[in-house]
């Protein structure tokens, strides 16, 4: 017989089952002819027929005769045997196999089964009139005559899988069989029950949800209709309804906005806390909380913007360019925090509006000099009277953007007392692990700063804390030199003052040589705002002159100095016409840029008492305690006049506070040529920290201690050997007019100098 494997179909004897077409395929025959018999193989797993083996099928089939073949070749076969499947063969696609009729089991008496049938059928007709479908189905019902009619019909129906359908088709037992059929039917029936209550249920829910919602913008609509109308009588409460549905707030920041927006529809406005609650409410919703799409960095526009706006500090451009550089690869905010460390005027916030307008992001300055409450980073919780968010929200508030370039100007202006630590709730704000979860106390809610490109201002970093300087990017602002200054203020200042107080290029012109007098004569500084104020002033009497009708174009020379600023407001130290013994120039540096400083050692009739005077701190009074150990261990038959003597160590400008370790060698070669009773070329000046063992050891600011010696006629400039690198930041003007002279140890310098012979 033709042999036809089938996969989760529940074939039953008695039962007639209808197939299209397309089973001869499975069958690999053309057509069938009636009365033909048909084996069913059952598959253990849906496959091909030509995947098939003999491990495939389970042990049990049906065996079924052809009833009949319609015109469009569909084909009626009843099925009429159970049959025990054996030696199964598979020949280049041909299915042979041995198969014996099953015993059946009969035990269950006929009025036993004719009463399942009965109470089953009762079932399914009760149940099919609750639709609409009701008597199409009914009908069909009528015609059912046996359980096993029943189950083959519903089984494409019925949630039951292969093995529940094998497991009916297997039971040798009619009694098992009939069981079987029974729980698949009276389940089927119970799950449409459960699954038509639930259904109805969430009907009923959804209807509920659509009506509320039809509702909701039915009644918004009304109100939007009424607030054009009169646009004068919109409440708080839908002002800020809408501002938060608009706002693109996180969840956790909506649910605390929506929580307090409820809370003032119930305190009403005569309430006292009504206040309180409008300004939070006003506060977030005036924040940007949609993260900002990346926009495209052009780099060589940055590096123009930079160029344009800021003349000189090339190391400083150059570093700024990589971080814009790394960002623009990312799409996002990424790389150090960067702190630039400079004396004022250098151009530290200046170049932080360049970068702002470079990434064309807002920009906004957040001074944190003074600030000493922990509550000014952080804000203050609302329980308390007169609370208000910390300075960094605030700053982002007034921002408008989430993405910010955002200047944290004069961290090391940072104290704390009782009330917190400032610099260490700044951890959390620089810290980029941490930051995107920024929770101020005011708020209550986390607030992304992750987008945020931080840059920190300071003039030094003595007073950062280490956590804090940790978290950031070190950048030197050097001071400018005279030559980068006169640019600036041709380019830069003079322009912007005369713009700022309405002249015109016909109106004022400053000689080049007046230009240099001003650097030199009038600022002491390693910026230029200084200069620029002067600048200012100078442009404000030639206002004054110009509305009177004294003259209708001014030209400042040097000597008319006088009569627009006054007399010169400054005497720098130049370096000394003779050479005096126990006189030595030496190099320090101030906030406001570099100074050459004298060293004075006088020895009087004494009792070996030392006197240090000049303002002195404790690090520059130890370095005279190990210079003058030094000087006694080299020179010890020379410094036994010292026993019998007082000796006098002072530092003029006795006023300034003066203090570190780079004077030690100044104060070595001072006493060494008081000792010796030999003066030095007043054209030598030094810098360096001394060891006992005689070694110069390096030291800091080295770029503004040339220019001062530079600007005061020194030639030659002794500097620890190990600062040579450090030449690479010291401008070429300077370099081209010094003769620097590095050094490792102390009799170097001695020797140059001539204090001891070469061959000492």
């Amino acid at each position: 017989m033709l042999v036809l494997p089938v996969y989760d179909l529940l074939l039953l004897p008695g039962v007639t089952f209808n197939f299209k077409k397309d089973v001869l395929e499975r069958m690999q025959v053309e057509k069938v002819e009636k009365g033909e018999e048909i084996l069913f193989l059952i598959q253990k797993e849906e496959k091909k027929r030509e995947d098939l083996i003999v491990d495939d099928f389970q042990e049990k089939g049906l065996v079924g005769t052809v009833e009949n073949v319609d015109d469009e070749g569909n084909i009626s076969i009843r099925v009429h045997n159970r049959v025990d499947v054996s030696d199964i063969e598979i020949t280049d696609g041909a299915f042979t196999a041995d198969a014996a009729i099953c015993s059946e089991i009969a035990d269950l008496p006929e009025e036993e089964e004719k009463e399942i049938y009965k109470e089953a059928k009762k079932s399914l007709i009760q149940f099919v009139s609750g639709f609409q479908w009701g008597v199409w189905a009914r009908a069909f019902i009528q015609h059912w005559s046996n359980m096993t009619e029943i189950i083959c019909a519903l089984s494409a129906y019925l949630s039951i899988t292969p093995e529940e359908k094998y497991a009916i088709i297997a039971a040798d037992s009619v009694r098992e069989r009939t069981e079987l059929i029974e729980q698949s039917i009276y389940e089927f029936i119970e799950m449409a029950h459960v699954s038509d209550e639930a259904e109805s249920a969430q009907q009923e829910t959804h209807e509920r949800v659509y009506r509320e919602s039809a509702l909701k913008k039915q009644i918004e609509f009304l109100q939007e209709q009424l607030d054009e109308m009169h646009p004068e009588n919109i409440s708080d409460v839908r002002k800020f309804e809408k501002k938060i549905q608009e706002s693109g707030m996180n969840e956790e920041a909506r649910e605390e906005a929506e929580k307090v927006l409820n809370r003032m529809k119930q305190e009403g406005k005569d309430s006292h806390e009504y206040g309180l609650l409008y300004d939070y409410l006003d506060f977030m919703t005036s924040l940007n909380w949609k993260v900002a799409a990346p926009v495209e960095i052009d780099l060589n526009q940055a590096e123009q913007v930079l160029d344009e706006q800021h003349y000189g500090l090339k190391k400083v451009k150059e570093r700024i360019i990589e971080q814009i550089a790394v960002m623009a690869l990312n799409k996002k905010q990424s790389g150090s925090i960067l702190l630039f460390v400079g004396a004022p005027g250098t151009g530290k916030t200046s170049i932080c509006q360049s970068i702002a307008k470079a990434l064309n992001r807002e920009y906004v300055r957040i001074s944190l000099g003074g600030v000493r409450d922990e509550a000014e980073i952080r804000g203050h919780r609302r329980t308390y009277i007169g609370a208000m968010p910390g300075r960094i929200m605030e700053g982002m508030k007034r921002s408008g953007s989430s993405n910010p370039v955002m200047v944290l100007d004069e961290v090391d202006k940072l104290s704390h007392d009782y009330s917190g630590d400032p610099a260490s709730a700044l951890l959390e704000v620089l810290d980029p692990e941490q930051n995107f979860s920024f929770t101020d106390h005011y708020m209550n809610v986390p607030y992304d700063l992750s987008n945020v490109l931080f840059i920190c201002t300071a003039n030094s970093v003595d007073t950062i804390p280490e956590p804090l300087l940790n978290r950031m990017e070190v950048i030197q602002f050097p001071g400018y030199t005279a030559v980068e200054k006169f640019e600036i203020a041709k380019k830069y200042l003079l322009p912007n003052a005369m713009s700022t107080m309405g002249l015109k290029k016909q109106n004022l012109k400053v000689t080049d040589d007046a230009m240099r007098a001003i650097i030199s004569e009038y600022t002491m500084e390693s910026g230029v705002r200084g200069l620029k104020k002067k600048l200012e002033t100078l442009c404000r009497q030639a206002a004054v002159k110009l509305v009177k009708g004294e003259q209708k174009s001014i030209t400042v020379g040097v000597k008319r100095l006088k009569e627009f600023l006054g007399r010169k407001q400054l005497h720098h130290d130049v370096r000394m016409q003779e050479a005096q013994p126990g006189v030595v120039t030496g190099l320090a540096w101030t906030s406001a840029g570099g100074e050459i400083l004298f060293i004075e050692t006088a020895k009087i009739r004494g009792d070996g008492k030392v006197k240090v005077t000049g303002q002195l701190g404790d690090v520059m009074k130890e370095s005279v305690q190990i210079a003058l150990t030094l000087v006694k261990s080299m020179f010890p038959e020379e410094a036994e006049v010292l026993k019998e003597s007082d000796l006098h160590i002072h530092v003029p400008a006795g006023a300034v506070p003066k203090d570190g370790p780079s004077a030690g060698i100044t104060i070595v070669t001072a006493l060494t040529s008081m000792l010796l009773n030999k003066g030095i070329s007043p054209e030598f000046a030094m810098t360096g920290e001394v060891s006992l063992r005689g070694g110069v050891m390096p030291i800091g600011g080295l770029p503004e201690k040339l220019m001062a010696a530079q600007r005061a006629g020194i030639k030659n400039v002794f500097i620890p050997y190990d600062n040579r690198e450090d030449l690479e930041d010291v401008a070429e003007e300077v370099k081209a007019e010094l003769h620097i002279i590095p050094v490792k140890r102390v009799e170097e310098v001695l020797k140059h100098t001539g204090l001891i012979s070469e061959d000492k």
